[in-house]
């Protein structure tokens, strides 16, 4: 148990939060500026891709951001032939989201990086250590107690 009186140890835990970070999405980063994409696009493609026909209203809340900070992301996914919006045939206001052909490969081309780093690190760990880092990461974006819905795959 961390001592809660350990303000050092706290400390590094945000310092290890910032730096895994950076080295998480250090890789997709560089794809992304090649395209002229940034870190949203990744979120953006990556949420779709796990959630075809998904609304953008669905998106807006998965991601927490407003229909506004959301636009320009998306228009520029969608003009770039990653992203389809198609009107839902049971409302025709409500837009759902897919990936293109070439969307699907870009995102997979992101994710895999982030794939292959989370292996090798629960490889590292073992398993028991793996479901104690899904259990912290879920408390830490709020989802112990059955608060949200567990990201697919992750542990309970």
């Amino acid at each position: 148990m961390v001592d809660p009186d350990s303000d050092d140890r706290l400390l590094g835990a945000i310092e290890l939060m910032y730096f895994t970070y950076r080295a998480f999405t250090s890789h997709a980063d560089k794809i992304l500026e090649k395209r002229g994409l940034n870190r949203v696009h990744h979120r953006v493609l990556y949420f779709i891709g796990r959630n075809p026909e998904l609304t953008v209203g669905e998106l807006v809340e998965t991601l927490a951001i407003s229909k506004q900070a959301l636009n320009a992301p998306l228009r520029q996914l969608t003009e770039m032939n990653l992203v389809c919006a198609a009107a839902d045939p049971a409302d025709r206001r409500v837009k759902r989201l897919s990936l293109t052909k070439k969307g699907k490969g870009l995102e997979a081309e992101l994710t895999a990086s982030q794939m292959k780093r989370l292996t090798a690190a629960f490889d590292a760990v073992g398993a028991d250590d793996a479901d104690i880092w899904f259990r912290v990461m879920a408390e830490l974006c709020g989802r112990s107690g059955g608060t949200g819905p567990a990201p697919k795959g992750s542990a309970p």
